[in-house]
């Protein structure tokens, strides 16, 4: 694997139940949300519809987990969602899922559909190795605020995803950073699938492995691989 991975020992005492697979790409086409993104994007809100049956998001086991998993480091799970409860709540909304670019729109797909935290970093844009960390509190986030780009701080003990320059994901998965974010100019890209629970390993596999069946349809002559820690 190009990119080096790691999971500190403080996050997995935290959390024993958390399992990942990435999925790593190069080569790929990017642009536009279009018309095969979004046909995605509403195959997924459907099957998400399907598969919690009149329930709400945070009523499945896995969501349930992560919820645990973010109390346990002091976020608050009903104000600070992780991405994917905070996705399948706006895909069963009336206004339904954005539409921001191919790349993001195919992982946003699969979160939905699996029910399953996805995340998608430019490997180009990464410096060294990343890892899952508890903050110290003086790690700099890029984000965006009043439309302008600021620096902020993870809160001591908050479990981030960071690399040698700072944070790129704040509260495991619940906001990324715009350093790293896909692009339309994206070719090479980092995926991470995140579960917890005692079945996340293998449906982290099972939308891993439809991730990157969707990856290489979409980009012919990718190269993608698929790489399951466990």
């Amino acid at each position: 694997m190009t990119l080096r991975l790691t999971v500190s020992d403080d996050v997995r005492a935290l959390a024993p139940g958390f399992t990942h697979v990435a999925v790593e790409a190069h080569g790929l086409t990017n642009g536009p949300s279009n018309d095969g993104s979004s046909a995605l994007l509403d195959e997924a809100a459907r099957r998400l519809a399907s598969r919690l049956d009149g329930r709400a998001p945070h009523e499945e086991a896995g969501m349930a987990a992560w919820r645990a998993a973010y109390t346990a480091f002091g976020a608050k799970p009903s104000r600070t969602r992780n991405s994917a409860e905070a996705l399948a709540r706006r895909a069963l909304t009336d206004g339904g899922l954005p539409r921001i670019n191919i790349l993001v729109d195919v992982y946003n797909a699969i979160s939905v559909a699996h029910l399953i935290p996805v995340g998608g970093e430019d490997t180009d844009r990464i410096k060294g190795g990343m890892r899952l960390v508890r903050a110290t509190g003086q790690e700099p986030f890029v984000t965006v605020a009043g439309g302008e780009e600021t620096v902020e701080h993870p809160e001591p003990g908050e479990v981030v995803w960071c690399d040698d320059e700072g944070v790129t994901c704040r509260r495991w998965n619940w906001r990324q950073g715009v350093r790293t974010r896909l692009t339309e100019d994206s070719v090479n890209a980092l995926f991470l699938l995140e579960g917890m629970g005692p079945a996340a390993g293998g449906a982290a596999a099972a939308a891993a492995a439809e991730l990157a069946e969707s990856l290489e349809k979409l980009s012919p002559g990718a190269r993608i691989t698929v790489h399951d820690p466990r």
